[in-house]
């Protein structure tokens, strides 16, 4: 297990650095840079130069990775040309954010989408079974982006719950708790809702195959409740192709939670990464590549652990 766990962190430290050197470079071989975006086309070269020489936009590209290789092996991953702020400083505080919305999510589409594919698996007909498919089905053929402005056209005309950012400007601080959790409301069923769609076709297809297996068969034969059978053991037996795919949906929520973070004005990464690829900044945009690999290492790591509890064999 340690050997395991020495691999794992290994290929996180690498992922880490490949992507954000690969994301500081791509930005920087790009057509301009970020005092071309910030003083315009207009400004005088001289003042250009000397904005290019104060952010060490003047450096080749060789010259400035080989700097940030450097100050990133002592935690320094540079100041951000758009915030004047260190990258560490800025980084935390919207992943926090971010990792709210995707673990709200994915608790959301978990505790939804699963108990629904032990329903439309276990059983092979009925209304509510096949209301269900057709619901899904919908959900899966739209985008987060596609159903984050769906539902913020909802909360717009009822009014029900706040349609962007992540507090009220006049929320007291005795309720800072709840007005947090009205507005993660829309962004987080704008995730969640494909996503426990994608988990109900997969739990229903594994379902309706353990339901076959002769254990099931035999235990039904033996008299036991078929609610037992199907909710406690058919239903572990069934978990793992949604065990086996968890980190891949880690990475799923990343790359999604971005465009809707967009739309609800979500203060997270995905916001973060936008206004640093607008600006060309490019020490923060590496540092919001590196943080958005670091989630997908975190959420391989859940992936194996989840297929271990449901499944003794993955241990070997």
């Amino acid at each position: 297990m340690i050997a395991y766990i020495a691999r794992r962190l290994a290929f996180a430290l690498l992922l880490v650095f490949a992507v954000s050197s690969a994301s500081l470079l791509l930005a920087r071989l790009a057509p301009g840079d970020y005092v071309s975006e910030s003083l315009g086309v207009q400004a005088r070269r001289e003042t250009m130069a000397q904005a290019r020489a104060r952010f060490g936009l003047d450096k080749s590209i060789g010259a400035q990775y080989r700097d940030w290789l450097a100050n990133a092996a002592h935690f320094d991953f540079g100041r951000s040309f758009l915030y004047d702020r260190p990258v560490a400083d800025l980084i935390p505080e919207r992943a926090f954010n971010t990792a709210v919305l995707a673990a709200t999510a994915l608790v959301l589409a978990t505790v939804i989408g699963l108990p629904l594919g032990v329903i439309t698996g276990s059983r092979r007909g009925g209304v509510v079974a096949d209301l269900v498919r057709v619901a899904s089905l919908l959900l899966l053929s739209m985008p987060p982006l596609l159903t984050s402005l769906g539902l913020v056209f909802v909360a717009a005309r009822t009014g029900w719950v706040p349609i962007a950012g992540m507090r009220s400007a006049g929320a007291p601080s005795s309720g800072l708790t709840i007005d947090l959790l009205r507005h993660l409301v829309v962004p987080a069923l704008a995730l969640a809702l494909p996503l426990a769609a994608m988990f109900e076709r997969l739990q229903a297809q594994a379902m309706s195959d353990v339901v076959g297996e002769p254990f099931v068969v035999a235990a039904l034969a033996r008299g036991v409740p078929r609610a037992r059978v199907i909710w406690r053991d058919a239903f572990k037996a069934a978990l793992r192709p949604i065990a086996a795919i968890y980190g891949l949906v880690v990475g799923t929520l990343l790359s999604g939670s971005f465009a809707v973070e967009v739309i609800t004005a979500w203060p997270g990464l995905g916001g973060l990464m936008l206004d640093a690829l607008r600006a060309r900044d490019v020490y923060l945009v590496a540092g919001c590549a590196g943080a958005g690999s670091i989630f997908l290492a975190v959420g391989t790591l859940m992936s194996d652990a989840a297929l271990m509890l449901v499944d003794p064999r993955a241990k070997e």
